[in-house]
């Protein structure tokens, strides 16, 4: 099982007053936890782990977690993060046991140009980027590859048509649509200009009360 390294330091304090205080030097306030093992409070170092989330896809990517010389297999079950700023606030780690299966998001791979793309002028659309799937955590795939050649023009590829590695299965919804081939754009004729005389309107009438006949004069 292909997993990545990462230290961690226990810390004995908890408390919101605690994490502050954390996070003012550079540390993240974390927590491991497993049905086999009591939660325990974490420290991480914040560069350290934010350079790891940015090479990993990290819902999916086991981390060797070495709290102390002590390593255990786990995945990253929560990130909370600052609202507006670029800080992780707290992570939550869950010790994985060799056996029992989890669920995780998987992301899609696609392979191929879709034949309504090259003879039609289609345009490929991907509706999602994963799929929830379950597997033993020694079996989790690097991505799902989806293969889109034989697509044509107003058909879709749906969750339970993809072929998964062999151990992994399904757990979105199999009419989940994943991809489509749309039909080209037609951009719209320009509309004739109409011959600008005839558009023009015609000069308005005066209209004026005629003075009648018999109006006497002025004196």
């Amino acid at each position: 099982m292909a997993s990545v390294p990462f230290n961690a330091t226990r810390r004995a304090d908890t408390g919101k007053g605690v994490a502050r205080k954390l996070r003012a030097v550079g540390q993240v306030p974390a927590i491991i936890y497993g049905h086999a093992r009591e939660a325990q409070a974490l420290q991480l170092e914040h560069h350290a782990f934010q350079l790891l989330l940015e090479k990993n896809s990290w819902q999916s990517t086991v981390i060797a977690l070495n709290v102390e010389g002590t390593t255990s297999n786990t995945l990253i079950r929560e990130i909370q993060r600052h609202p507006f700023k670029k800080q992780i606030l707290h992570v939550d780690f869950q010790e994985l046991v060799a056996g029992e299966k989890v669920t995780v998001p998987v992301p899609l791979q696609f392979v191929g140009t879709p034949d309504g793309v090259k003879n039609g002028g289609g345009i490929l659309e991907a509706v999602i980027h994963e799929l929830e799937v379950s597997c033993d955590p020694s079996n989790i795939p690097h991505h799902i590859v989806v293969d889109v050649t034989a697509l044509t023009i107003g058909h879709s590829i749906h969750a339970g048509e993809i072929t998964l590695p062999a151990g992994v299965t399904l757990e979105s919804e199999s009419d989940t649509t994943v991809c489509l081939c749309a039909a080209p754009k037609v951009e719209a004729e320009p509309v004739p200009v109409a011959d600008a005389a005839a558009a023009a309107p015609g000069e308005p009438e005066l209209i004026r009360k005629a003075k009648a006949e018999d109006e006497p004069a002025e004196k």
